[in-house]
């Protein structure tokens, strides 16, 4: 790697941009999510540490007490794995004077171009904040001043272990409320603060090496940008609750190699997807003369107003300026959302991943126990990136080198990992001079698919599927005959075809789970507004839908299919195709079986466990990966062979409404009262999505104008409905009220005799089969579909 790209791949291996303070104050306190990092990251649990959470073992690190381990016991690391850097750290628990290793970090030089050159005036590199390694990678360290050895080992019985400060409170066990724990009280210090980098999504095992043991890599197995389709990150996220909380349940529902990356600045549209596999970037679609209101580098503010132009004090010609105008982006996210340039979209991931949180976007969140229009936190407010850059150093530490980052993007890192290569690499183990050619590929695939199956493949590719998932001008123009899939581009060396062109389409049209489409955090008034372009907001609704799709909601990007052999299952929730689970010796950790996903699909209710599809055991095996692949590509061309998916709650949740009277003992008293929300109404599961999908701050609203404006909501909703369900619904909204004066759990009692309220009126999403749709193919021959399967595995 050159200078630059090499400081990119530092950054996204470890740059936390200060978000330690969220993962461990904020997280907990100001959202209410608890995150039992010892669970996580405990030493004595490393082999399982990929089969239970999906997490990459750092190589460099170790359990103490091993052989040629420098920490001799786990006493000396607090449980968790020692790692390099830890010599130093380790000496700062309990106390001030940590210098972070990133203010070691060795700037790459400044592009010829830089307009805010050519003097270096970047942001200090101490808050790019490193830490060290907690053994997980991307998951970071560091030292917490504010700790209390003594406190600690009197609360935990050991230096070494967490168990009493996870331990559930006494005042809640005896009580129906879910366990809560000493990771909620604010005034127990654990020993570090722990931080994430991007990289803890996006690290993977590399396709063309991976290891004989997932437990035990080495860094030759590993890459920094193709996705971890094996991450429980959700799952890390809720690991410190109870499985009967809301939010548990909410989180919980991803599957692996998924994240829901608008559930923290909550946008209550139940929607994780994969996590983006940046692979060949150079080669990927951008749209041009697209309208961008955003910041832009400036050398001076002079005569400009102070609301759309600042410099940064105490620097020389650093200026920025609001603007709008014709831009040429890419588009990302799952919808193309983050629309304003790629630069821009890597920032916004710190966010996601919680930097600047404090500073800049907590508090324009919802909060999603206020239920009043006037109060704040009801609803979402637009992050200003004007005013976090010039409030949070770590934002700028980190935008000043997004360059570096979108090099590491552009570097050989990125490139396409071929099944032939993989299968070269492999041979090669054992035979340093053998070789595995297309030709060899070809013959392999055609044993199996039959004679002719590539070539056929390729014939059916081009007119079945390369309207979409091509990126040639000829696909575009309909001009099928005329395209070469394997067409290598002379600058990058790059296979030409990024094989998807990240054009929006209609989600009515690709038929899929719908509801991350419907995802709103970029509609003007929302969170992220500032990360669309005016261009995606003005994308009109999708005519087919009946939930609210408009502000550039509704549609799906065409991703690529480039290395499809190595990233099934398939569609932007891994729901098509196998389960995949881990099968950990702790069975507290087997997320699999607490989350059974096929139903019947005409009551929508469990298959008996006997009926239930065996998960498949994680397997990144370059054999693994292609016998994954197939059955998910024989599940994408025959949809009658699908069993439907649906996420249900597993239990009960229990919500608790007003104060709480306590003695010192587990007996807890409640005054006020308690809301059941059912795992399970006459018969059927209760969709998890559904639940997350809720309105319910606009039904909250509705339902008390209905008592004291109801001229005013009965016209609003015949409006938006039509006469007669419009009249139905403010019926209903009537009688409700009536019904919930006197019974403490009279609203739960009043919406399961009305489940069409919560389905299909108030609800961001009507969807529940998540592994419907793209039934594109399902009429070709078994032939073609054969064909088509082989040739996608050449590409």
């Amino acid at each position: 790697m050159n200078a630059s790209e090499c400081a990119g791949r530092l950054i996204w291996f470890k740059a936390t941009a200060g978000n330690d303070r969220f993962h461990t104050y904020v997280f907990q306190q100001r959202v209410g999510v608890l995150i039992d990092w010892f669970r996580v990251l405990r030493s004595d649990e490393r082999g399982e540490r990929f089969r239970a959470w999906g997490g990459i073992n750092d190589p460099a690190c170790c359990t103490p007490g091993e052989p040629n381990c420098p920490a001799k016991s786990l006493e000396e690391t607090y449980g968790l794995d020692w790692c390099p850097g830890d010599e130093e750290l380790l000496k700062y628990v309990g106390k001030a004077g940590y210098t972070d290793p990133a203010c070691d970090f060795h700037d790459a030089p400044l592009a010829e171009v830089e307009v805010h050159g050519p003097t270096d005036q970047r942001q200090s590199a101490c808050d790019l904040k490193f830490g060290t390694s907690t053994g997980m990678l991307g998951i970071r360290k560091f030292p917490n001043p504010r700790f209390d050895r003594d406190k600690w080992v009197k609360l935990n019985g050991s230096a070494g272990t967490w168990e009493g400060y996870n331990r559930k409170i006494p005042a809640a066990g005896g009580s129906d409320e879910p366990a809560k724990s000493r990771l909620l009280d604010g005034a127990v210090e654990p020993p570090y603060l722990i931080g994430t980098a991007c990289g803890s999504c996006h690290i993977s095992f590399d396709p063309l090496n991976p290891p004989a043991d997932p437990a035990h890599p080495k860094w030759e197995n590993i890459k920094g940008l193709l996705g971890n389709q094996y991450s429980r990150i959700s799952e890390i996220m809720v690991s410190g609750m109870a499985s009967n909380t809301l939010e548990w349940q909410m989180f919980a529902h991803a599957r692996p190699g998924t994240s829901d990356t608008s559930a923290i600045p909550n946008d209550q549209v139940n929607n994780p997807g994969t996590m983006n596999a940046l692979i060949n970037i150079p080669q990927r679609p951008v749209f041009m003369g697209e309208k961008v209101l955003k910041w832009r580098k400036a050398n001076s503010c002079e005569g400009k107003a102070a609301a759309t132009c600042w410099c940064e004090p105490a620097r020389e010609g650093k200026c920025w300026e609001k603007s709008l105008a014709d831009e040429t982006v890419h588009h990302i996210l799952k919808g193309g959302e983050d629309s304003i340039g790629a630069l821009e979209a890597i920032q916004r991931v710190y966010f996601n991943i919680g930097s600047c949180s404090e500073q800049c976007w907590v508090n324009h969140l919802t909060d999603l126990r206020v239920a009043d229009p006037q109060q704040r936190g009801f609803g979402q407010t637009p992050f200003n990136i004007g005013q976090c850059r010039r409030d949070c150093p770590n934002f700028r530490a980190i935008e000043d080198r997004l360059g570096n980052i979108l090099d590491f993007f552009m570097s050989a890192e990125a490139r396409n990992t071929d099944l032939r290569e993989a299968r070269e690499t492999g041979l090669r183990k054992a035979d340093p001079s053998a070789t595995y050619a297309t030709q060899d590929l070809i013959a392999d695939l055609e044993k199996e698919f039959g004679e002719g199956a590539v070539a056929r493949g390729q014939q059916v590719f081009a007119t079945t599927c390369a309207r979409c998932h091509s990126s040639q001008p000829e696909a575009a123009a309909g001009q099928f005959d005329a395209l070469d899939f394997y067409k290598m581009d002379e600058k990058s060396g790059l296979r030409a075809d990024w094989l998807g062109n990240d054009a929006p389409t209609l989600v009515s049209e690709v038929g899929t789970f719908r509801c991350r489409a419907l995802h709103s955090n970029h509609m003007t008034g929302k969170i992220w507004e500032e990360y669309g372009s005016e261009t995606l907001r003005a994308q009109a609704a999708d005519p087919n839908l009946a939930e609210p799709a408009d502000g550039g909601r509704s549609y799906y990007r065409n991703i690529s299919l480039i290395n499809l052999w190595a990233h099934a299952p398939f569609l932007h929730n891994n729901a098509l195709g196998p389960e995949l689970c881990g099968k950990p010796a702790n069975k507290a950790n087997a997320f699999y079986a607490m989350r059974p996903r096929y139903v019947d699909g005409n009551t929508l209710s469990l298959l008996p466990p006997d009926q239930q599809p065996a998960c498949w055991e994680y397997d990144p095996s370059v054999e693994g990966r292609f016998k994954l692949y197939k059955a998910s590509m024989d599940e994408l061309l025959n949809p009658a062979k699908r069993i439907p998916k649906v996420t249900l709650l597993n239990e009960d949740v229990t919500l608790r409404v007003g104060p709480r009277l306590w003695d010192g003992t587990e007996k807890e008293k409640l005054v006020g009262f308690s809301l059941t929300i059912p795992a399970v109404i006459d018969g059927r599961g209760v969709n998890a999505g559904t639940v997350g999908n809720f309105q319910h701050k606009t039904f909250v609203v509705d339902l008390v104008q209905a008592k004291f404006k109801p001229k005013e909501v009965e016209a609003r909703l015949v409006k938006q409905w039509g006469p007669d369900a419009g009249k139905r619904v403010f019926t209903d909204l009537k009688a409700i009220t009536e019904e919930v004066t006197s019974q403490p759990n009279g609203l739960v009692e009043a919406l399961k005799k009305r489940p069409y309220l919560v389905k299909q009126i108030y609800s961001s999403c009507f969807a529940e089969i998540e592994n419907a749709g793209h039934r594109f193919g399902e009429d070709l021959s078994e032939a073609d579909k054969k064909a088509l399967t082989a040739f996608l595995a050449t590409l």
